[in-house]
């Protein structure tokens, strides 16, 4: 695994998707609400934007993070290469590049709240998922120095 975040490349792109798509399969609860085609339209223009970093393994990407100004929109690690401290490395990077963090996770997915709560984020709001593709019932959580220190 290569040791800090990268900018990823639009070559990188069916690696992207290829994470995400089978990190859904690991999520029962969460519908598929996409087709693939629009998924990479959307993971090529993320891409063009500057917004996501990866950390790669020795065939390409294994985890990424697609973050704009505070709002971190995705971060995914393949589920062949979790619990190595990917997504821990991933949020580091952004904490050293972003005085605050914002993100929104689906209320179900517990193991998300526990490893963002892990590092510092907490619970600002929550939401019946008007803003999130799949319609479920979410949270907004959120980092910054000062909350972290008071922790």
């Amino acid at each position: 695994m290569s040791g800090a975040p990268e900018p990823a490349r639009l070559r990188h792109v069916p690696h992207l998707a290829a994470i995400l798509w089978a990190s859904g399969r690991r999520t029962p609860w969460l519908p598929r609400v996409r087709a693939r085609r629009t998924d990479l339209r959307l993971m090529a223009s993320i891409t063009r934007r500057g917004w996501v970093r990866v950390m790669r393994g020795r065939r390409g990407p294994v985890a990424f993070i697609a973050r704009d100004g505070a709002r971190i929109h995705a971060l995914y690690v393949h589920p062949r290469a979790a619990r190595r401290g990917l997504g821990s490395a991933l949020i580091d990077h952004a904490k050293a590049q972003a005085p605050r963090l914002e993100l929104w996770v689906a209320e179900a997915n517990r193991p998300a709240r526990a490893f963002y709560a892990a590092h510092g984020f907490a619970e600002a709001a929550r939401g019946q998922g008007a803003g999130n593709d799949e319609n479920l019932a979410d949270i907004l959580m959120v980092w910054s120095p000062e909350r972290s220190d008071a922790a």
